[in-house]
């Protein structure tokens, strides 16, 4: 049979054990959780050392905040919802890097000319090699793309991860005593770094495909709030006991949305949603999530 295929999540929150005593419990609670449900993540922030726990949206991590209440008995405190951002560049580059280390310990010496360029019909690395092994030793060749998957985790703009690119290796030089694995390996990363911040790098965000079901007479009430959230409606329909209206929008525009519909509809209303692609957040939205996570913007 096909193997099933599920989407990555979209929407992470931070969350915190209220007592000494639950964090050994959260973290198996959490674990639990995880084994049932293939669309929810745990990791720990390396920069914040939190538990940040991600999923399909808003309401699935209410619904999983509280069956950790409900089930496993234990309190948390939250943080806000964060959108799961990442990054991509515009334009292809050719970059030649070199990296040599001479200070101290054994030197180390790699060289390599890549091409790198964007790739949006794909999702992750796609790496293409134009050496022949007497170029450069095929052990090489696997630690330049080991080294360019690895630097896609943490993007130039604000450290989030590429979702797609594509890198041609087309020349390299190494020396027979100075050159090894690691050092192609870091030289990948630099040219990574160097060839992103030339290629004009962007943000992209997850866009949603959401349905809502209200009564007729909400309808206007709804729509000029999806305008308002950036949403594009794309198509409405009738049903029993009221109408569906289908829309496209950004995730940052649908965090406490659906207590907000709960408000414009008296309760009336119900919405769901599914990611439907990664599009570029406008330069002046790009501006302000990057001011508000690093408290400057460098490269846009």
């Amino acid at each position: 049979m096909e193997s099933i295929k599920f989407p990555e999540p979209v929407l992470g929150m931070a969350v915190e054990a209220r007592t000494q005593e639950d964090i050994a419990k959260l973290q198996d609670a959490l674990q639990k959780l995880t084994d049932e449900d293939p669309t929810f993540k745990v990791h720990s922030d390396e920069d914040s050392a939190q538990t940040v726990i991600s999923g399909m949206g808003e309401l699935h991590l209410e619904v999983l905040v509280d069956r950790l209440k409900r089930e496993f008995k234990i309190d948390v405190n939250k943080g806000l919802p964060q959108v799961a951002y990442k990054e991509a560049i515009r334009f292809q580059t050719e970059q030649l890097t070199v990296f040599r280390k001479d200070a101290g310990g054994k030197p180390l010496f790699a060289e390599i000319k890549t091409i790198i360029s964007p790739d949006s019909g794909s999702s992750g690395l796609i790496f293409e090699s134009h050496l022949k092994p007497d170029e450069l030793p095929r052990p090489y060749v696997a630690a330049v793309e080991r080294g360019f998957k690895n630097a896609m985790n943490s993007g130039v703009l604000g450290g989030f991860p590429l979702k797609s690119l594509k890198v041609t290796l087309l020349g390299a030089s190494y020396h027979p005593t100075e050159s090894d694995e690691l050092a192609f390996e870091i030289a990948a990363q630099k040219a990574f770094r160097e060839g992103c911040e030339k290629s004009g790098p962007v943000l992209l965000e997850p866009i949603m495909n959401l349905e809502v079901v209200c009564p007729e007479e909400f309808m206007g009430d709804v729509i000029a709030d999806l305008n308002k959230r950036r949403g594009q409606v794309i198509g409405m329909e009738s049903k029993p006991g009221g109408r569906v209206i289908r829309a496209i929008v950004p995730l940052s525009e649908q965090v406490g949305y659906v207590t907000s519909l709960r408000s414009l509809t008296s309760g009336r209303a119900s919405s769901t949603m599914e990611l439907a692609h990664y599009d570029e957040v406008p330069r002046e939205l790009a501006i302000a999530v990057l001011q508000k996570v690093f408290g400057k913007v460098d490269l846009l």
